[in-house]
């Protein structure tokens, strides 16, 4: 990143904004973490590398792995439908519509998003949230999650206990195609969130260093800084 194309806003013209609350951080941490966990835990049910001597039923290797993908699994569930839950409940920075594009103007911050993301535009849309494009493409993102949670449920069903309330989710089986393509599903489904995590890095630090407006930041603290003009135009779209 060349330093002509960072534009810091000025300290005198800089206003923080809390942009980021308390439940969408805890959410954002508890679906990286779990993800991170199941994606290890996941790669090595499917692919065991560990060997042990003696008996199996000595050491527990395989079945102690799929405890924690099964925890991992209830924090990444829990997290996820929080978050989809908090799109009806939380700021305006939060919300559904941040996320499906349904005014002219988030259709056009969609276009210029794109535009600076191919390094035709050489500064990013002002925007304090997330911007269009970003917003629709964590969209598919928590549809691949809600793949991710049906296809898990559908694999252990025939493996929870008798009695358990997990066999209930039997009734997803034939949704999916069957137990091998849930699982293909599955495995499909972990390796396009890595690909996204990577990516989200990426386009984060990247915006970071362009604006200076604290957006790595801002997934810690709930904070980012904007001029006044940003903000002004957020109020107004808001009060239309």
């Amino acid at each position: 990143m060349s330093a002509a194309l960072a534009r810091p806003i000025p300290e005198s013209r800089r206003i923080r904004v809390r942009v980021w609350e308390l439940p969408v951080r805890i959410a954002h941490w508890c679906i990286v973490f779990s993800i991170l966990v199941l994606a290890a835990t996941g790669f090595y049910i499917g692919h065991p590398f560990i060997s042990v001597s003696g008996m199996a039923r000595d050491h527990f290797v395989m079945g102690t792995i799929k405890v924690i993908h099964f925890y991992a699994a209830i924090v990444f569930t829990l997290a996820v439908l929080s978050r989809l839950v908090w799109m009806f409940m939380g700021n305006r920075y939060a919300r559904w519509n941040q996320f499906i594009p349904t005014s002219r103007r988030r259709l056009h911050n969609m276009y210029e998003s794109l535009r600076f993301y191919l390094f035709i535009r050489r500064d990013p849309p002002p925007v304090i949230g997330h911007n269009a494009l970003a917003g629709a493409a964590y969209s598919v993102i928590y549809g691949i999650c809600l793949v991710m949670i049906g296809t898990g449920l559908a694999m252990y069903a025939p493996q929870a206990p008798v009695g358990s309330p997990m066999r209930w989710f039997a009734f997803l089986i034939p949704f999916f195609g069957g137990l091998p393509t849930a699982r293909l599903i599955h495995h499909i489904g972990m390796w396009l969130l890595l690909a996204f995590m990577v990516h989200h890095v990426y386009s984060s630090i990247l915006v970071s260093a362009v604006e200076h407006n604290a957006t790595i930041e801002s997934i810690v603290s709930g904070n980012k800084f904007v001029t006044p003009e940003t903000l002004a135009e957020e109020s107004e779209e808001s009060d239309a």
